[in-house]
């Protein structure tokens, strides 16, 4: 199957989303290529200790192989000893004032190949926003924004896309949403290779568009030690989902994937307690009360 198109999509993507970025940071992102011994590679982009960035990571990969690994075969048993491909961009940005939201964007897409037999695809993906603190109309511009771009892909797609990612980003162990949502998808194959790949982009494409206006809102608001403590804390939260239950996490893993790159979507200052509950009333209580529990935002 003839993946380049696919490809040079995905990596323009990470230049124009990185190009966006160094203009808010004012500043250049790392620049770092890398290979990986099985098959593929990929690029990642990446700034630590910026001024409103305190990290964030553009990863465009593309890697390969003769074995399925289990993350991948769990749910699919009949991919077991395909060859396979696997690409797509991700990227967390976790900023340093506690009243700009921590976001993620992933679009992928997947090919397992046998000769003789047709190939086996589908394109994933989706965008999120995770809050510290709590703005109603930062959450219904996010939302808004994800609705229009999926309402020309038919009736229902939003509504099932959003719903599926409620579902996905949430922390089981703590019966707790990690952030406000947003929209999720995987093995999507449905109609012609052309609707799914135009979906695709289009979720791609709109990332900036939801996001970076609330960053450029919020990002000279004042905070103090108190929001910076919260924010660390509710940073613990997006570390656990990741080790614990998200599937690219575990597939990058297992695939053989490049530690660094993946481990990237972690933030750099984390704290946990035990048993601790925000004060009655607060923003802090806000945020659990009105936020996290899924709500139709637009």
């Amino acid at each position: 199957m003839d993946t380049a198109p696919i490809r040079d999509y995905f990596t323009g993507l990470q230049d124009r989303i990185v190009g966006e970025l160094e203009a808010i940071e004012g500043a250049p992102f790392l620049r770092d290529a890398w290979d990986r011994p099985q098959g593929g590679g990929g690029i990642s982009r990446l700034i630590e200790d910026g001024k409103v960035f305190e990290r964030g990571g553009v990863n465009f990969s593309h890697v390969k192989g003769d074995q399925m690994p289990a993350s991948a075969t769990a749910h699919r048993p009949e991919l077991a000893g395909r060859c396979w491909q696997a690409m797509g961009v991700s990227l967390v940005l976790h900023p340093r004032n506690p009243y700009c939201p921590t976001s993620h964007m992933n679009v992928r897409f997947f090919v397992a190949e046998k000769e003789g037999e047709e190939p086996v695809w589908w394109f994933g993906g989706g965008m999120d926003l995770t809050p510290y603190y709590g703005f109603e109309e930062d959450a219904r511009h996010f939302h808004r924004t994800c609705r229009d771009t999926l309402d020309p892909f038919g009736a229902g797609v939003h509504e099932r896309y959003k719903k599926w990612c409620d579902d996905y980003f949430f922390l089981k162990h703590r019966n707790e949403a990690r952030g406000i949502g947003g929209i999720f998808f995987d093995d999507l194959n449905e109609g012609s290779f052309g609707r799914c790949f135009g979906l695709t982009q289009a979720v791609g494409d709109s990332f900036t568009a939801a996001y970076l206006p609330i960053v450029e809102h919020r990002r000279e608001r004042p905070y103090g030690e108190r929001e910076r403590d919260f924010q660390a804390y509710r940073r613990g939260r997006y570390v656990e989902f990741n080790l614990v239950w998200d599937r690219g996490t575990l597939f990058g893993l297992q695939s053989g994937g490049r530690t660094e790159s993946i481990l990237m979507s972690l933030p750099p200052i984390v704290k946990w307690r035990y048993s601790w509950q925000p004060e009655p009333g607060s923003e802090e209580a806000r945020l659990y009360s009105d936020f996290l529990p899924p709500r139709d935002w637009v």
